[in-house]
């Protein structure tokens, strides 16, 4: 009996440890800091603690990650809760499983010293945006919850070149700016940036960055222990953000600049602490919006698009 417990234990001790399963995470676009709680657990080894081999993939193209992950070619992309509607709306098969950033970070933003201090003062005013969609949607009810009508203004697209249009004057406001990466770039050309914020401004608050996976892959456990890794990093950022930034910038040598660094200090607020929780009013009054603003045919049930 003895001989048969101590080979039963030299055997347990000889077998390999259990191996990590693999994760292909697809983000929205290169690694910036609104990726922290997924760059930080990485770097402290969270994701390896749950069991998981996580790898982490930069998109060529911004609009792949939820075509990627409704096909099954990754298990979580990153993506944003306004997409979420518009892509369930052209038929696929996603589903919201968790939050990043639980906050919008979209803002209309103007020249402090500018002739715009208030939404009413862009009657008659220059806007530039970079894509149409969502950002007009947004801006159209932040105008009108101020008294002027999207027409009363003039609207041209000046790509992704927003803070240069608005230094050069070439616009008097831009819309689709990121409040915690904008006013940075506004500030380094000389300039102070102002931002009219959607939530106070007529828009249902949202959020600004979730993950998605494919519908009936939405409950696997390997989902459910990556939020649990990732809401640890982001607890642990919200107690020493300067820790999280230097754990962040680690991760690779071009994440360490003076933009990254200053847009750190405005982003880990928002980072989801909770990512598994789900506002269900919130969905609801968000999928009612931009069914009342004509991007989708009707607002889905929340069920049908998040757990």
């Amino acid at each position: 009996m003895k001989t048969f417990l101590l080979f039963s234990l030299l055997a347990t001790v000889a077998m390999p440890a259990r191996a990590e399963a693999p994760l292909s995470v697809m983000l929205d676009w290169f690694v910036n800091p609104d990726h922290g709680p997924i760059i930080v657990a990485q770097e402290r080894g969270y994701f390896t603690d749950a069991g998981l081999d996580v790898t982490i993939i930069s998109p060529a193209d911004p609009a792949d990650p939820p075509k990627m992950a409704a096909a099954g070619q990754v298990d979580i992309a990153v993506s944003y809760q306004p997409q979420l509607y518009l892509a369930h709306d052209a038929g696929l098969d996603l589903k919201r499983v968790g939050t990043l950033i639980d906050s919008p970070l979209y803002c209309v933003m103007v020249d402090a010293a500018g002739p715009v201090q208030t939404m009413a003062d862009l009657k008659g005013r220059t806007i530039g945006f970079s894509l149409a969609g969502i950002e007009e949607a947004l801006l159209h009810r932040m105008l009108r919850f101020n008294g002027v009508e999207p027409s009363q203004t003039t609207q041209i697209n000046v790509n992704f070149a927003l803070t240069p249009a608005l230094v050069a004057g070439q616009v008097e406001a831009v819309s689709g700016a990121f409040r915690n990466f904008e006013l940075h770039q506004m500030a380094a050309a000389g300039h102070e940036g102002h931002c009219f914020l959607p939530e106070e401004n007529g828009v249902p608050p949202y959020d600004e960055l979730i993950y998605v996976a494919r519908a009936d892959a939405a409950g696997d456990d390997r989902i459910a222990r990556f939020l649990a890794a990732t809401a640890r990093a982001a607890t642990e950022i919200a107690a020493d953000p300067a820790q999280g930034w230097a754990d962040f910038k680690g991760y690779a040598a071009e994440l360490e600049d003076p933009l990254n660094a200053k847009a750190w200090v405005d982003s880990w607020p928002h980072f989801a602490l909770d990512p598994a929780a789900l506002d269900r009013d919130r969905y609801a009054a968000f999928g009612a919006f931009l069914a009342e603003s004509g991007l989708i045919a009707a607002a889905p049930a929340v069920d049908a698009i998040a757990q």
